[in-house]
């Protein structure tokens, strides 16, 4: 099943980077705020930037990204994960990375995962991803999602259709993968670190916009 997966994968981003350069057409690139300027303080939560080592930001190649972990006030409870890889262009075979790639690279076992439709706090809907993670006796709770164009989308085969379809119509193959992680600790439970992850994205994507345009 994994190497049906990694060939499909493959096929694609194959697929994708010859239709693409067949084209030879170079992207639009629409003005827009750099991921630093997203406020370190979200509805109670406060962000400390996180370094990226240079053989990560080696691997993701050319883009944008931020990492963060927001704290709340008083400490109390467990923080929240941020990062954000955005891609002004897709054209030259720089892609979003998966983390049904990278995660498990990491150690990180998927032990669940389903699509749901997620209301920000302005009454907007996203689909995003939500997984549960676990490596050794840590587990996480993590919400993930490809953005692009005004769409929010779970899956990435999906979201590299939807990037082709764009190029094609609009010369834009630019677009963003948005994830949040939090803990479930020993003594905490799915449920709450779920319900801390989707207050937080509730709040977290009306801002995102103005760093990943519509």
């Amino acid at each position: 099943m994994k190497s049906l997966r990694f060939w499909t994968v493959a096929l694609l981003l194959a697929g994708t980077a010859l239709l693409l350069q067949a084209r030879g057409v170079s992207d639009r690139i629409p003005e827009r705020a750099p991921l630093s300027q997203v406020q370190s303080s979200i509805a109670g939560w406060t962000g400390s930037d996180m370094a990226i080592d240079q053989e990560t930001l080696g691997v993701l190649g050319p883009g944008d990204f931020l990492s963060r972990l927001y704290i709340r006030e008083g400490g109390t409870t467990a923080p929240i994960g941020l990062f954000i890889a955005y891609f002004a262009s897709q054209r030259t075979g720089v892609t979003i990375h998966s983390p049904r790639n990278c995660l498990p690279g990491a150690g990180w076992m998927f032990d669940s995962s389903r699509y749901v439709d997620l209301k920000d706090v302005d009454g907007k809907s996203h689909q995003v991803g939500e997984y549960i993670i676990s490596n050794g006796a840590d587990r996480q709770f993590v919400i993930y999602w490809y953005q692009a164009h005004g769409r929010s989308v779970a899956n990435e085969y999906v979201a590299r259709i939807d990037m082709v379809k764009d190029a094609i119509r609009m010369d834009r193959t630019d677009g963003a993968l948005v994830r949040i992680m939090t803990p479930i600790g020993p003594m905490g439970t799915v449920a709450a670190a779920k319900a801390r992850a989707e207050t937080f994205t509730a709040q977290l994507a009306p801002m995102l916009p103005r760093f990943i345009p519509d």
